[in-house]
Order: structure tokens, then C-alpha cells, then sequence
């Protein structure tokens, strides 16, 4: 089931957006606060966060910047405050939407809709573990933030391994996969290309784990 957090020092705006929520069929969760949403936040897997920018303790886009900070999950704004500024810097910390008060429930229900399914779709284009994040769409792995400098062979055959997790693969297997009829060597370029991989991905380097006699597999 979709699980949203709905942020606001207002009980009564909270209510009426829980209200549209559940006849999505949404599984909400409430906080008062900036502090009690990052809490929940980080200890809950969600799928959206209606967020208001106007509250005590920790307001919202404090509150925005410590979630992203350590989580991918979707933000809408709420906010009373119509100064472009506000816009600008919330799409600054990555905000996804950003809808002022008042508000229709029915048309904040439609953005929360497009916004989840966006971020589904673009979660499908990436492999994420911890803070290891393979790119498929973009082509690109990613530590902690930090853009590896990956060959676009090794990009090709980590996206490989990673897609099909705890599948043993061999040297040919992985040769026909990968360098198709580009190849022109032996097996021992896949050992070659493992070797280096596991050398940038530092602590990640385990994930890629040899099979005696056969080829590898990238664990999860």
C-alpha cells in the first residue's frame, strides 16, 4: 500500500488531507513538526511527504533538507507563502512540487499521484543499495553522491550483474552479454573488468563475488 507522512502544525489541515488521502486508498501517517516528520521519515519506508514550510521547532524546508539528506522520498510543499523565492529555493533543495494554501484537496490528491508515479518510474531507471546507486537511465554509478570514473564497459557489466541479483553468471555468459561482438580477447577481460570495478566501488567491492570454477554474481 502507498504510504504518506503529512506534515503540518494544523490539526485540521492535516485532517482534511488525511481525509482525501484514505479515499485514495493511502496509508497515512501524521506529524506536527519538523522534527517529528524526520523522525518518522528515516524510520519509515515512504512514498510521499505533504510537507507545510510554516512550523515550530523546525520549519519546512530545514526539514526537507535533512530528509534528503539521508533519503530518495517525494516532497510536496504546502505553504501559505506565494513568494517566488520560496518556490525557487524549494525546487533548490529538491522539493518535487510545490502547492499554497489554500488549497483543493482533490487537486492536491491529483499532483500526490503524479508525483509517486514519477518517482516509481525513475526508481525502476536505478539500482539502489545503501548508498550505492546504479544508474541505468543515466549511465552512471553513483557513492554517497560521488560520480565513480567508470568505464562504460564496467558501467555495462555492473548494470548487468546488479539487475539480476544472486545470479551466478559465467565468463562467457557475461562476454556474450556485455561486449557481444565488440569483443575480441578471451575471458580473462572479464577478470580484468571485475578487478577494477571492485577497486572503485571501495566498500561496496564485496557485493561482486567470485563463483570458483564458473564467473561471478553481484550479491544482495
Amino acid at each position: 500500500m502507498t504510504k504518506i507522512l503529512i506534515v503540518d502544525d494544523e490539526e485540521r489541515i492535516r485532517e482534511v488531507v488525511k481525509e482525501y488521502a484514505l479515499m485514495e486508498g493511502y496509508e497515512c501517517l501524521e506529524a506536527s513538526d519538523g522534527l517529528e516528520a524526520v523522525d518518522i521519515a528515516l524510520s519509515e519506508d515512504l512514498d510521499l511527504i505533504i510537507l507545510d514550510i510554516m512550523m515550530n521547532k523546525l520549519d519546512g524546508f530545514a526539514t526537507c533538507q535533512k530528509i534528503k539528506a539521508k533519503k530518495d522520498v517525494p516532497i510536496i510543499m504546502l505553504s501559505a507563502r506565494f513568494e517566488e523565492h520560496d518556490k525557487l529555493f524549494s525546487f533548490e533543495i529538491g522539493v518535487d512540487d510545490y502547492v499554497t494554501k489554500p488549497f483543493s484537496p482533490r487537486e492536491l490528491m491529483a499532483r500526490a499521484k503524479v508525483v509517486i508515479e514519477r518517482h516509481q518510474k525513475d526508481a525502476k531507471e536505478a539500482i539502489r543499495v545503501k548508498d550505492l546507486v546504479i544508474d541505468i537511465k543515466g549511465h552512471e554509478v553513483r557513492i554517497a553522491g560521488t560520480k565513480l570514473n567508470l568505464t562504460p564497459k564496467e558501467v555495462d557489466l555492473l548494470i548487468y550483474l546488479a539487475s539480476h541479483p544472486n545470479t551466478a553468471f559465467s565468463r562467457e555468459q557475461l562476454l556474450e552479454a556485455i561486449w557481444r561482438y565488440d569483443y575480441m580477447g578471451d575471458e580473462r577481460t572479464v577478470d580484468t573488468h571485475i578487478k577494477m570495478l571492485r577497486h572503485n566501488l571501495g566498500a561496496y567491492r564485496d557485493r561482486i563475488v567470485t563463483i570458483r570454477g564458473m564467473g561471478y554474481k553481484f550479491e544482495i
